[in-house]
């Protein structure tokens, strides 16, 4: 069978109409990915969408099923098959999903009357609370960051402002100089999905990143930007990735070992889960944290407050003379 990749349609291209009732897999990928772009998705989400979109229509050819054809029955097989081939619960559920999406899409665009993977359940996952530090250790690890040479004081600035504020690394190496407003104090960010939302930046991560513009970028920048351009720069002058994010916090929490045992291998969402329990542990509505983390649903934001309540029994335990 060819690659079954979703085609990206160049410009110009006409419109997903009604299909034909004959469906075939690359047009109806195609239009889906059409939908996604429609959307506004991110790139990387519409490529995890093609890898887990392109293997199960390689299943379902292998089945003799068009896009039309599909029935509950088949998705359940389908599922069966990635269980029975040892993927993890997580995984098939993310396939299960993005086949949610895809069924979902073709019924808008008129290529099927029906969803058959609407009533799909996915496979249990163990809950995995996020890990987050005490506020304590967090101060500690922000201020084992040195404030001397411009990769330091970068650092500083990105990680104080990546607790301050509770941001993504993509968000973070995203950010441009004019998305930092420190007269309302606050910053600028664009989520997933092309949604702007507006976050308060505390008053360390704000005197951090005013250190590291007047002492360090101009180090690290051609100085061509002419004021524009990112935020925060390597030692080459580009823009940050976010490996480049994961390495020098790993450097940092090596650094910082000593005085926070059991950090290890702290990675950068860590610092996000660590920002929204803290709100929640201070009195912050569920709501509110909803909106500064950018999640499109509320049930997402109530992972931490089970976080909040294992935390509370743990005390519970340790304290109560009869629990």
């Amino acid at each position: 069978m060819k690659n079954l990749l979703i085609p990206v349609q160049a410009s110009g291209a006409r419109e997903a109409g009604p299909p034909s009732p004959a469906l075939p897999w690359p047009d109806a990928l195609g239009m889906f990915e059409q939908d996604l772009r429609r959307r506004g998705a991110a790139e990387k989400t519409r490529r995890a969408y093609r890898i887990d979109l392109a293997q199960f229509a390689r299943w379902a050819s292998e089945q003799e099923l068009e896009p039309a054809s599909v029935d509950h029955r088949a998705l359940r097989r389908y599922a069966a098959s990635l269980s029975e081939k040892g993927q993890a619960p997580a995984t098939v559920a993310r396939k299960l999903a993005a086949l949610r999406g895809f069924f979902r899409a073709l019924v808008e665009l008129g290529a099927r009357g029906d969803n058959p993977a609407e009533l799909l359940s996915s496979p249990k996952r163990p809950q995995h609370l996020p890990r987050v530090l005490k506020p304590a250790d967090v101060a500690k690890l922000l201020d084992r960051i040195p404030a001397t040479t411009p990769l330091e004081l970068r650092d500083r600035a990105l990680f104080e402002l990546a607790y301050a504020s509770g941001l993504r690394a993509e968000e973070l190496v995203s950010l441009d100089l004019d998305a930092v407003d420190f007269d309302a104090e606050r910053v600028r960010v664009e989520g997933k999905g092309g949604k702007t939302r507006l976050v308060p930046a505390g008053e360390h991560a704000l005197r951090a990143i005013e250190r590291y513009l007047d002492r360090a970028r101009p180090a690290l920048g051609s100085g061509e930007d002419g004021g524009g351009g990112p935020l925060f720069l390597s030692k080459t002058g580009r823009r940050l990735s976010t490996s480049d994010v994961r390495r020098r916090l790993r450097v940092w929490t090596h650094h910082a070992s000593a005085l926070v045992p059991g950090v290890g291998d702290l990675h950068p969402h860590a610092l996000r889960h660590s920002f929204a329990t803290h709100l929640l542990e201070g009195g912050a509505d569920l709501r509110a944290i909803q909106e500064l983390l950018g999640h499109a649903s509320i049930s997402t934001t109530q992972v931490y407050t089970r976080v909040e309540s294992s935390r509370l029994r743990a005390t519970y335990l340790r304290s109560h003379p009869r629990a």
